[in-house]
């Protein structure tokens, strides 16, 4: 069965969600709309692109994934539509596509045409679209290629000499601390040799890398290198952001010896 999803900032207490499935299923019945996530923190694209960059490479080609965050168009902005890996994307110009994809990527963006401007896109422009998908419309048939999209700079880490300065670009459901610093990037960096992860300017310091979590005690901040090969600040059994008072975008820095 075909697959829709959603990627919002709503609360699942609006009517927002209720309103777009029933749209959905009036539109195109044979379907599964799938909730990957509606906890973005408002307006946030670069939470938005992080969590579905890290999700939509599980689903089979065909699916339809609706970009509901910062959707409302203004200016030049368009409402787009991304054909990537056999896979769908709708959303807003508003930079999320320069996020969930690299420069290099083979994929194809349009502007979609026949939508007026709407406060309410998702329901008016998107569902529409991932039914026309769903029932098989072609993608070129959808609107007209684009020159060229809203870009936003992903953060990444730096390198200056032996230190990497990396950031916090996600927090989990455990208040666990996800860096943007890659494993290959440690490795490369560190060539073997050892280190210390500086957590909060001097406050907290690391020198180890954890293979698993219960290799300390509980209540210990540890670092590990998680399931996305992304360098991870956490305390076992405990809330590393809110105990380190971490958020997006706070720094951590390494020093190689």
């Amino acid at each position: 069965m075909p697959i829709i999803t959603l990627t919002t900032d709503w609360s699942k207490n609006d009517f927002y969600l209720g309103a777009v499935k029933g749209a959905i299923y009036n539109n195109c019945i044979d379907v599964t709309v799938v909730d990957i996530t509606h906890q973005i923190k408002p307006f946030n694209i670069y939470q938005a692109a992080f969590i579905l960059k890290n999700s939509y490479k599980f689903y089979p080609k065909g699916t339809v994934h609706i970009i509901g965050v910062k959707t409302e168009i203004f200016a030049e902005q368009q409402y787009l539509a991304a054909e990537f890996e056999g896979q769908y994307f709708l959303g807003t110009d508003n930079g999320i596509f320069s996020l969930l994809f690299k420069d290099d990527d083979p994929v194809k963006i349009i502007a979609l045409k026949d939508f007026k401007q709407s406060s309410f896109p998702v329901l008016d422009v998107y569902s529409k679209v991932a039914c026309k998908l769903i029932k098989g419309d072609t993608f070129d048939s959808l609107g007209s290629k684009l020159k060229d999209i809203t870009r936003r700079v992903p953060l990444r880490a730096t390198i200056d000499e032996s230190v990497i300065t990396g950031s916090v670009v996600y927090i989990d459901s455990f208040q666990n601390a996800i860096t943007n610093v890659s494993y290959d990037l440690f490795n490369r960096i560190g060539n073997k040799r050892s280190f210390k992860i500086y957590v909060q300017s001097n406050h907290y310091v690391i020198s180890k890398i954890n293979k698993s979590y219960q290799e300390t005690t509980i209540g210990e901040i540890l670092a590990i290198f998680n399931s996305l090969n992304l360098l991870e600040i956490a305390i076992n059994g405990g809330n590393a952001a809110e105990l380190l008072n971490l958020d997006t975008n706070s720094s951590i820095r390494i020093k190689f010896q």
